[in-house]
This record gives structure tokens, C-alpha cells and sequence, in this order.
């Protein structure tokens, strides 16, 4: 394998969807955030993606059955909103920083194929002593103001490291609007707390309630 590549499970229908972006980076916040929504939503596995710039071991299962590492891309559809939600199990390397720009530019080619202009990323900040606080990140100072208007922080100055902060940059080039959340996090376990209220800001700002049953305590990975 010499290039990134897609494998097609279904075809979905889908109208200006919205696409979710939530993988493995500080306290696993993304990823564990993207987990709930999937599972909130009732989401599907339609694509996997494969790459060579993905790290050099195989995931095994509890049945011992083995498996190269992966993006996946999940559909779920939500009142009036179509989703996309991308997860996977790593990053490439920081030090390759041509494999971040391939991957985010391939993710975000195929999510403009299936209509998707409006992007949402999910990650980590990390701090030494998290309060549940929801940062924001913005492609546009009027998207900024009323995410902040919702309840967030706006995340002023620094660096957002990843497929979490450079999606929003490209998807910004190609003229898409977006948004980051950051969770606050010490980044030294999984933080399924700090994932948790990121899952809930984004069903806030999305006009849905999350129902009490819907806990942390519900998402094991």
C-alpha cells in the first residue's frame, strides 16, 4: 500500500451534512466525544480509511482476530441534520508532516463528494486543573461569538495540534465554516468527563437535548 485509500461499505444519502471529526490526541477527549455521538445517534460504519502513514501495528480483538489501524466514517441522520462522524484508532506521526496534510486534504475531499461544507472538530486543551470548561475555536469571528454566546470559552491564542486543528485550517482554505470544541483535560488518562461535556456542548449547540441516562459512565472505549 502506497497511497491512503477508501473502502466502501454503503453509499448513503445525504443532504448538506455535517461532518464530525473526533480522534485519538489529548485525555483521548475527541475520540471518546465522537464514540458518544455514534452512539447517541445510532450512527453506521459506510467508509474505512487506510493509510500507509498510520503507525506499524495491527489491532487484535477479544477474539484474538487481527486488524490493520483505520479511520472510520460513520452516518446518522438527526431531525433536519445529516451527519458524517470520522473516528479512528491514531494519528500519524508528529514528525510527518506531509502524512497530516495528505490525510486531512483526502478526508476532506471525500466528505465534500458526499455534500459536506460545515465541519466540527473535537479535541483536548490541556491544563492543570480542568472544570469541565468547553473552548472554541472558529473560521469566523460571527460563528466564535455565538458558540461563546452558547456557554464556551474562546480559545484565544496557541496551537490546536492535529487532524483536530489542521481539518478546521484546510476546510477554512476551501471556503467550508467550522468550528472546534476543546475540552479541558490534564491529557494524562482517557478523560471521559471532559469528553462528555464536549458531546453535550455539541448537542447543545445543535438545538438537542442529551437525556440524564445518556452518562459518562456509558462510554467504555
Amino acid at each position: 500500500m502506497d497511497e491512503p485509500y477508501f473502502h466502501t461499505v454503503f453509499r448513503p444519502k445525504l443532504e448538506n451534512p455535517v461532518l464530525v471529526e473526533g480522534l485519538p490526541g489529548f485525555g483521548n477527549v475527541g475520540k471518546i466525544a465522537a464514540r458518544l455521538l455514534i452512539e447517541f445517534t445510532h450512527a453506521k460504519v459506510f467508509a474505512e480509511l487506510y493509510s500507509p502513514t498510520f503507525p506499524d501495528y495491527v489491532i487484535v480483538n477479544k477474539d484474538g482476530i487481527c486488524r490493520a489501524p483505520r479511520y472510520e466514517f460513520h452516518t446518522a441522520t438527526m431531525g433536519n441534520t445529516d451527519f458524517v462522524i470520522l473516528t479512528g484508532d491514531a494519528q500519524p506521526s508528529l514528525e510527518d508532516l506531509k502524512a497530516h496534510y495528505m490525510l486531512c486534504d483526502e478526508i476532506l475531499d471525500f466528505a465534500e463528494q458526499h455534500g459536506a461544507r460545515f465541519l466540527v472538530t473535537m479535541g483536548g486543551m490541556p491544563t492543570p486543573k480542568p472544570a469541565e470548561e468547553i473552548y472554541v475555536a472558529s473560521t469566523s469571528p460571527k460563528l466564535a461569538a455565538e458558540t461563546v454566546e452558547k456557554g464556551a470559552i474562546l480559545y484565544g491564542q496557541g496551537r490546536i495540534m492535529g487532524a483536530t486543528g489542521l481539518l478546521l485550517g484546510l476546510a477554512k482554505n476551501r471556503g467550508w465554516k467550522g468550528i472546534c470544541l476543546l475540552g479541558a483535560t490534564t491529557g494524562l488518562k482517557a478523560d471521559r468527563g471532559a469528553a462528555y461535556s464536549v458531546f453535550k456542548f455539541l448537542m447543545k449547540t445543535l438545538g438537542t437535548k442529551v437525556p440524564s441516562s445518556h452518562g459518562r459512565e456509558k462510554e467504555k472505549g
